[in-house]
């Protein structure tokens, strides 16, 4: 029967066969292919999953150091290609592959990384149409994020100088290739949008791999771009080269070049266009001058400019009445009062003592004063009104309007309003206040009525 003290403890056991698989040179750099299978990401930031075939499994751990030089990210049911170290996992007492790198099989770890964020951003939105904002018809402030000495900047620089040379153009140096070159493209666009009178944003480099564009596919360089107040346009590498900065942008231009001149228009087609349009400002003033002088010449010869006494000759007459009115009440007035004084003086004299009589014919005298004073404020001032009247009517007469120059026209005692009245060789009579001139019309051109004809 075997001694109790043969006996090994589990934990003993798992240590030793842990050793000889830590002494195994042959597992201390495994290389291996498998589909991924129940991958989780640790807050940590470690990743931990299965590794598959059609006939096994290992469960694999990726700590955090390693798993921050990954470029895509690790998803169900993808097959990749893994380096590692094979060791045992003591407190389960199972082995586990400890993965160090991991790529792709089939296609390269750029690639995924660029669609995965691709489809993460178009389904945020980013990508979306109604975010893209508009970019300024004439910008007065440039602001071109790229490298300081690459072809890109001095393409840039001519094509602003050559198109529209007005604008201002501020430089703002940034990597654009290599390890920071995202976070200095980011920093460089954040700096720009602190500038408040800057209009459009420029920002790429020239052509290269996939490699040499890499920062503008990274995520913060695409979310600077979306978040950015002023407009972008994208301008990464080569007319094939597509970028994840070229699907956020507000406008992507497939070289350099191309962005400069979509952000600024072409001085020699713009001072065409304003020379077209000061030609169609003159078109358009000779023609409203000409009919403002028609619509004179349809006014001038209303009837209203003709004959003048019309105007006002109901009220002189009207006035007239009045006064006429007024004077008979006024002498009606005067008769009874003296009809009333007569009556009076002979029931005075019928009733008779003196001294009554003598006050009687003072308040008689004071009443007929009276009644005078009260006739003549009357007529004074239905004088005044009269004259009143007549400076009105005076400032009103249109006769004072054609000494100023206006005129009225008619063909055969018929007063012409309207253009719609007159035909060639019609002959005018232009009446003036001093007179009458006749006119022959050589032609009639019809069109917008302006105005109210009187």
């Amino acid at each position: 029967m075997t001694e109790q003290s043969s006996y090994l403890t589990v934990t003993a056991l798992t240590r030793y066969i842990k050793k000889k698989f830590d002494a195994d040179p042959y597992l201390r750099k495994v290389f291996v292919k498998g589909e991924l299978s129940n991958v989780k990401y640790h807050s940590n930031g470690h990743v931990y999953f299965t590794l598959k075939d059609a006939g096994s499994r290992i469960a694999c751990a990726m700590f955090a150091g390693q798993a921050r030089s990954l470029t895509f990210r690790a998803e169900e049911g993808m097959n990749v290609f893994v380096t590692g170290d094979i060791s045992l996992f003591e407190s389960a007492g199972n082995y586990q592959f400890y993965v160090k790198s991991m790529e792709p099989d089939g296609v390269g770890a750029l690639f995924v990384a660029y669609e995965q964020l691709k489809k993460k951003l178009d389904q945020e939105g980013l990508f979306s149409p109604h975010l893209k904002k508009p970019l300024p018809k004439i910008p007065q402030h440039i602001g071109v994020i790229t490298s300081p000495t690459g072809a890109a900047i001095r393409d840039i620089l001519a094509t602003l100088e050559r198109r529209f040379p007005l604008a201002r153009v501020t430089v703002f140096s940034a990597l654009v290739q290599g390890a920071g070159a995202a976070a200095s493209v980011v920093r460089a666009i954040e700096k720009a949008n602190r500038s408040k009178d800057m209009d459009v944003l420029l920002v790429g480099r020239g052509g290269g791999s996939i490699e040499d564009l890499w920062a503008f596919n990274e995520e913060p360089v695409a979310r600077a771009i979306a978040g950015s107040r002023v407009p972008i346009i994208s301008a990464v590498g080569h007319e094939t080269d597509t970028t994840i900065a070229d699907f956020v942008a507000d406008l992507r231009a497939p070289t350099p070049t191309a962005a400069a001149e979509l952000a600024v228009p072409d001085q020699l087609q713009l001072r065409r266009h304003i020379d077209d349009q000061a030609t169609r400002v003159r078109q358009l003033a000779t023609v409203a001058l000409q009919q403002r002088e028609e619509h004179w010449q349809r006014l001038s010869s209303s009837l209203v400019f003709t004959d003048t006494a019309r105007l006002y000759r109901p009220f002189v007459e009207q006035h007239i009445r009045l006064q006429e009115q007024l004077t008979a009440a006024l002498e009606k007035q005067v008769q009874r009062t003296r009809s009333d004084y007569r009556q009076l003086e002979m029931r005075l004299q019928f009733l008779s003592p003196h001294a009554r009589i003598q006050t009687e014919m003072a308040n008689n005298q004071k009443l007929q004063q009276r009644l005078h004073f009260i006739v003549k404020q009357q007529t004074a001032a239905r004088s005044r009104e009269l004259l009143d009247r007549m400076r009105t009517l005076e400032a009103l007469s249109p006769l004072q309007t054609m000494r100023k120059g206006f005129v009225y026209t008619e063909i055969q005692g018929t007063v012409i309003k309207s253009v719609e009245q007159l035909n060639a060789n019609d002959t005018l009579a232009i009446h003036f206040h001093d007179g009458t001139a006749q006119a022959v019309i050589q032609s009639v051109e019809k069109g917008e009525k302006h105005g109210t004809d009187i």
